[in-house]
């Protein structure tokens, strides 16, 4: 079984995905649990309502507390680091602490997902997560389930 951090980069990494993830983020989308939610369903993991509670609690003191804070610095630093070379050094020291606090996260969603068994059925985790069907949702749904 591929791990949740790996699988997150090989699908991010695809055409179009990056995109896609940043518009659901734009609309209160939690990418981290999109991508946990892509790796469930690519092993086949059934979507279940105290599953995603379960995730979703997980996620959100640590989404709230150290990610979003960090993204809000990095976001309000973007215009006046293009033009100060020290400031957009220190820019992208937040965003690799940024980076480190969603694998943070990826490695306990993991923890707490692993060992659920893989059934055929239930509903879908994409749906789900992002609260409805999208265009970006389904870009990234395309990337799940043709590899």
């Amino acid at each position: 079984m591929q791990d949740l951090w790996n699988f997150a980069l090989e699908l991010y990494a695809r055409a179009g995905v990056e995109q896609a993830c940043l518009e659901l983020q734009d609309t209160g989308s939690d990418v981290c649990l999109l991508l946990t939610g892509a790796w469930l369903q690519r092993r086949g993991v059934r979507c279940l309502d105290e599953r995603l509670q379960a995730l979703q609690q997980a996620a959100a003191p640590w989404q709230r507390e150290v990610i979003a804070p960090l993204r809000q610095v990095r976001q309000d630093w973007r215009a006046n680091a293009s033009q100060d070379a020290e400031l957009a050094a220190l820019r992208e020291q937040v965003k690799k602490l940024e980076l480190q606090a969603e694998r943070i996260l990826l490695d306990r969603l993991q923890a707490l997902a692993e060992n659920w068994p893989n059934e055929a059925g239930g509903d879908d985790w994409l749906i789900r997560l992002a609260g409805g069907d999208s265009a970006a949702l389904q870009v990234l749904r395309g990337a799940v389930d043709h590899p």
